[in-house]
């Protein structure tokens, strides 16, 4: 394993972590907007509907997609940047 490789791990993690949690508010806001509620809707509550339900857990997995892809591509250039070498 290359150095990149090993300084990329911890780092990867981290920003992951911390990643999650920017997305997580990041949809929240978002959903506030679009949906004109505070809580998007549980794919779990009876009263909510396939219409309300859904588009809700497209934003959502297209966010958190969108955020981890950032993180991911930002964290590679970081390393390169340190080592020279891309952690791939």
């Amino acid at each position: 394993m290359n150095k990149a490789k090993i300084m990329y791990r911890p780092l990867g993690l981290a920003m992951g972590t911390l990643g999650g949690l920017v997305a997580g508010l990041l949809f929240k806001q978002l959903w506030q907007i679009i949906g004109g509620d505070n809580d998007a809707p549980d794919a779990l509550d009876e009263s909510r509907s396939w219409r309300e339900v859904l588009p809700a857990a497209a934003l959502q997995g297209a966010v958190f997609a969108v955020v981890k892809a950032a993180v991911d591509r930002g964290g590679a250039v970081g390393v390169r940047r340190l080592t020279g070498t891309w952690p791939a």
